[in-house]
């Protein structure tokens, strides 16, 4: 498994190499394009989940404790998890959406359409059970039955966001200015201040240097995360390439990169400040926490159901409002039951993704013919 991300990683940065080459000063528009602030906003809730939020401050005493991350510090090792480089796979599907699947509908296909609409559904549902897994570790006491009760609860609500594209978009934008307001309550909580603040951004910069280290797994941690990425990459593609208003290509892959990576930078900067210091986290913070958590579950849940719905053509206009939501909500709810109970990993579904970009290069190839000299052409 280790070999197959390592060479798909790879794969996806050429990939993405050859298009800034050859397509950077091709403009995209999608099916209904909003501005650049709204478009990240988007892109940002539903391309993150609970994860970021509750994970950091587990994962820093891991980064410091093990020699196979000892080539730099825990923050830029928490940074590469998530931030900057991997953004590029949103990149390569984003633009793909854009531009060769009108033009190829490989997506389209049967085979394709059909596994490409299971792996949104099982990472939909690898969403939520992460949610419920991790709940404990930040709801000190909770019970079982509550933990089953708010998860089936969080649910619920992001299949009825999901019902109109326009509560998708309020909902991204509200939960990314939610986010702003976290880091800022939590900064200004941690009286480290602002020269404390520039340290951590200092030993975050870390990364870049070693920015090579994280294009394959580290170790099976960071394998894991790889895989989780590659996971999403298809579907966020496919969801955020409709709402892409006219940025050329040079202007999305710097969007991609580096927009996404500062709210995280920030986010993690703080964290490390409570991290390093042993500050303990005040009750109504770790209240906050998880009530972005849980926000940036419904972003998440909303915008895959959305997606495999539209997919599928089971929507709430076609369904009926009951219909749609009983049938969503049994199928997803039923599904983190699945990863709960069963060995299910979303390392599978990665591979199954890996698999799906095999099969559409391999087809664009063999189908060149049939694009425009508008895509060979900016």
């Amino acid at each position: 498994m280790t070999l197959i991300i390592s060479i798909a990683m790879i794969a996806v940065l050429i990939m993405c190499g050859v298009i800034l080459v050859t397509q950077s000063s091709r403009t995209l528009t999608g099916e209904m394009p909003v501005g650049l602030f709204a478009f990240i906003a988007i892109l940002f809730t539903s391309g993150l989940d609970v994860g970021l939020i509750m994970f950091p401050l587990t994962e820093f005493p891991i980064y410091a404790s093990e020699q196979v991350y000892e080539f730099t510090n825990p923050l830029a090792m928490a940074f590469g998890a998530w931030g900057f480089l991997v953004w590029a796979l949103y990149f390569l599907t984003t633009f793909y959406f854009c531009i060769l699947e009108p033009r190829l509908k490989l997506f389209e296909i049967p085979v394709i359409k059909f596994i490409n609409n299971v792996v949104i559904i099982g990472t939909c549902a690898f969403t939520g059970f992460l949610f419920f897994k991790y709940l404990p570790d930040y709801i000190e006491g909770l019970s079982d039955g509550a933990r089953y009760v708010l998860v089936a609860g969080v649910i619920f609500l992001a299949i009825l966001s999901s019902t109109h594209v326009r509560f998708v978009k309020i909902l991204s934008i509200s939960s990314t200015w939610l986010f702003y307001g976290l880091i800022l309550i939590m900064f200004l909580a941690s009286g480290i201040g602002l020269s404390g603040l520039m340290k951590n951004l200092g030993l975050l910069a870390d990364y870049f240097p070693n920015m090579h280290r994280f294009t394959v797994p580290i170790s099976d941690y960071h394998q894991f995360y790889l895989f989780w990425w590659m996971a999403w990459s298809i579907m966020i593609g496919q969801f955020v390439a409709r709402f892409v208003g006219g940025l050329k290509t040079w202007q999305l892959i710097l969007a991609l990169l580096f927009l996404p990576s500062i709210p995280i930078a920030l986010w993690f900067s703080v964290l490390y400040g409570y991290y390093a210091q042993e500050i303990e986290i005040a009750p109504y913070l770790n209240t906050l926490m998880i009530l972005v958590g849980i926000v940036f579950v419904l972003n998440s849940l909303d915008s895959l159901t959305r997606l495999y719905t539209d997919n599928l053509r089971i929507t709430a206009e076609r369904l009926g409002l009951v219909k749609y939501v009983a049938l969503n909500w049994v199928l997803l709810f039923g599904l983190v039951l699945l990863y709960r109970y069963t060995e299910l990993k979303i390392e599978w579904v990665g591979l199954i993704v890996i698999g799906i970009y095999a099969v559409v290069f391999g087809l664009t190839i063999s189908r060149r013919s049939k694009l425009s000299d508008k895509v060979s052409k900016p």
